[in-house]
């Protein structure tokens, strides 16, 4: 909230609902002139809405921003807030295939309503693939090896509950906290069948152009692949491009004032509150 810099009267995006626990936070801060819009595409989100004039639901991916914001009539705010990942209510349901821990349906879709599933990608998936998807979204040095456990395992049995999975990557587990990698192995899924890094930057390139002169934008990120994106777009305003200098000045014009300059993370005393809280790191700028 303190990063957010809540003006009463303003108008605020909480780009993931989830719980509410954010949303809850902002609307205590704005008065009954502010407006707050909140994105998820979870159902479940749907369960917990906040009854409050003030508060608009949108239930959609936060990649469509621009779109619903417009059907509502705003086309600036004074801030954007996302806390990216899987909620904690996610990972407690086990039949929606989150976690590692409880043998269900390998499904990990945050939008209920997609086809894609995990189980569809470690079945369908060529090796290449897998073996990209691991080392390009969790830097798994043995992606090789993980990729061909399960193209060799699922010839024999399709992989279709989180257990299955578990068993066959098993051979490239370390004896002791094989957790750390387990975590990985199912993060990696879960960003393929959520297309979670084209979502992200698809929704970062949109603020820019959404918030007014001075709207900050603040980020809650997870893991390292989120983290580069994040610190990329706010310093360039484009996930893609490099700012170059200006040809005339040689000056470059930089499109935010960074506010972190080096990202928030929790102290060892919120980590033993809150262990969900172990990786995440807050990023926040400020439009210029």
């Amino acid at each position: 909230m303190e990063y957010l810099n809540i003006h009463p009267d303003g108008i605020y995006v909480d780009a993931t609902y989830g719980g509410g626990g954010h949303s809850k936070a902002i609307l205590e801060r704005l008065s009954d002139k502010g407006k707050l819009f909140a994105f998820d595409q979870d159902k479940d989100a749907q369960q917990n809405l906040i009854q409050d004039k003030r508060f608009t639901f949108i239930p959609y991916n936060f990649s469509f921003i621009t779109q619903w914001l417009h059907y509502y009539n705003v086309y600036k705010v004074n801030g954007i807030l996302a806390d990216l990942g899987v909620s904690l209510h996610q990972f407690q349901k086990p039949e929606r295939g989150f976690s590692y821990r409880y043998n269900f349906a390998l499904d990990m879709r945050m939008n209920q309503d997609q086809k894609l599933t995990a189980a569809d990608v470690v079945n369908q998936y060529s090796e290449q693939q897998l073996e990209q998807l691991f080392f390009n979204y969790s830097d798994l040095k043995n992606a090789k090896k993980l990729a061909r456990l399960i193209v060799q395992y699922r010839f024999e049995h399709p992989i279709q509950t989180t257990f299955d999975l578990v068993n066959a990557v098993k051979p490239a587990l370390p004896k002791v906290n094989d957790y750390a990698v387990l975590s990985k192995i199912f993060q990696s899924i879960r960003i393929e069948v959520n297309k979670e890094v084209e979502h992200l930057k698809k929704f970062l390139n949109q603020c820019y152009s959404l918030l007014d002169n001075g709207g900050r934008l603040v980020v809650l990120t997870y893991h390292s692949l989120e983290d580069r994106i994040v610190k990329h777009y706010m310093i360039n305003g484009d996930t893609e491009k490099t700012l170059e200098p200006d040809v005339l000045y040689g000056k470059i014009n930089y499109p935010y004032k960074i506010i972190t300059k080096k990202p928030v993370e929790p102290s060892e005393e919120e980590i033993k509150q809150n262990p969900q809280a172990r990786s995440a790191k807050l990023r926040a700028c400020e439009k210029i």
